[in-house]
């Protein structure tokens, strides 16, 4: 047993997609604002790399079954990027290529048994092993849009972006924060509100994550203020 060769390869075309997006800019480039609210590129950065080795540590749980968490707590969470974001940006460059580098030996090296192993994410749920990858791949992507770098949500997979949308509802659906809404991107339909809102694949992912104020969408109302997605 291993995750399905479907997710591993969307989370190779996410890691692929993200240092697309990096390669675009210059070091000096890396200091300006990002998509995140509060956060320069070079945080976003610093983020994807400190998540590496976070999601490792869950195959290392899966691995070994021993308690493993994401983080030892939110507060270490938030040092460690900031620690990292602080490095110069030759640094952050090569510090990102190696934990990402780590992750993949980690997939790689996970035996068949362990990956229905479950393991808990940072929000505290349970899951088994075989989603560690697709967590990745949805950080990597998200975050490679939010570096500003010309890369966004059209240049993703249909099949991800509908699958990111998909699990931006259940992560609300779980909070009990689900909107009002019914959203339509061509074929694919979400929720079941009274608000009735339409556009292009895209342009409801990049609304739906939080990356975009729906700018690009029609509605028969008011487009509603969205929850925070995570």
């Amino acid at each position: 047993m291993s995750a399905p060769q479907q997710v591993l390869d969307r989370w190779a075309d996410g890691e692929r997609l993200f240092a697309t997006a990096l390669g675009r800019l210059t070091d000096e480039e890396l200091d300006a604002a990002s998509l995140l609210p509060g956060w320069d590129r070079q945080h976003v950065v610093a983020h994807v790399a400190r998540n590496a080795d976070a999601l490792g540590n869950l195959l290392t749980w899966a691995r070994t079954g021993t308690e493993t968490p994401m983080y030892p707590s939110r507060e270490a969470r938030d040092a460690g990027i900031a620690e990292t974001a602080a490095l110069d940006a030759p640094r952050l460059r090569t510090e990102l290529v190696a934990a990402t580098a780590r992750f993949a030996d980690a997939v790689r090296g996970l035996p068949g048994g362990a990956w229905a192993a479950p393991v808990r994410t940072l929000h505290g749920r349970e899951v088994p092993a075989t989603e560690v990858p697709w967590m990745r791949c949805i950080e990597v992507v998200v975050h490679a849009v939010d570096l500003d770098a010309g890369v966004g949500f059209a240049d993703v997979d249909e099949g991800v972006q509908a699958a990111i949308c998909e699990e931006v509802l259940a992560s609300w659906e779980r909070r009990g924060e689900t909107p009002d809404v019914v959203v339509f991107a061509g074929d694919r339909e979400w929720g079941s509100g009274a608000v009735a809102v339409s556009g292009s694949l895209p342009a409801v992912t990049g609304w739906l994550t939080g990356r975009s104020r729906g700018e690009e969408l029609t509605a028969d109302g008011d487009l509603p203020a969205l929850p925070r997605w995570m």
